[in-house]
This record gives structure tokens, C-alpha cells and sequence, in this order.
């Protein structure tokens, strides 16, 4: 590798900083929640094809019209999926950072 490189591959390396969390937490955790339905291909969105590639069904197949099954599998995470998670976060006052797609919102 160049030693111009312009990405640090290294990082601390050996000499591991001495960090001090707030209220001496030994662990600082993020939590992103990704948000992406309605992103996904879809006949109604002027694709050629609904979703094949990111689903639960391996191998699903390009289909000219309109994949109900794929649909439903996303709009579960809007319709209900976000939503538990939603309450469940607000309840215990944990912030998180969610990863919104345009669609989506």
C-alpha cells in the first residue's frame, strides 16, 4: 500500500487511548434504525420489476406486474414494524438515529 494513502487503515494501532465515558459507562452504544420501505423496486414506482434481490423469498424471480407478496414484506416494517419499535424507544427514553428513506417518510 501507498504510504500516501488517503485512508487511515491503522487507526491507534498499539497505543489505545484512555477514553472516559460520561457516568464511567463502559460501553457507548448508537442504535440506527433503517427505515427504507417503499424504496425497494416496484411496477408503481415506474420499475421494470418488483424487488428480486433484497426479500426473504431466495431466488424470487423478476415478475412484469405488480409482486403483492414483496410489497406486503415491506410495508409491514411501515405499517407496524416502525411503529413497535417507535413506541418501544420513546417509552424508555432511548434516543436513537434513524436512517430514513424519502419514500418512506
Amino acid at each position: 500500500m501507498k504510504k500516501n494513502y488517503p485512508r487511515n487503515m491503522i487507526g491507534y494501532g498499539s497505543k489505545t487511548p484512555i477514553i472516559k465515558w460520561p457516568n464511567s459507562a463502559k460501553l457507548a452504544l448508537q442504535i440506527v434504525l433503517n427505515y427504507e420501505e417503499g424504496s425497494e423496486n416496484c411496477v408503481l414506482h415506474g420499475d421494470n420489476h418488483s424487488e428480486t434481490f433484497l426479500s426473504e423469498i431466495v431466488g424470487a424471480q423478476p415478475i412484469k406486474g405488480r409482486h403483492i407478496n414483496m410489497e406486503s414484506f415491506y410495508e409491514f416494517g411501515s405499517r407496524r414494524g416502525f411503529w413497535r419499535l417507535h413506541e418501544l424507544f420513546q417509552e424508555k427514553k432511548i434516543p436513537i438515529t434513524i436512517f430514513g428513506v424519502g419514500m418512506a417518510l
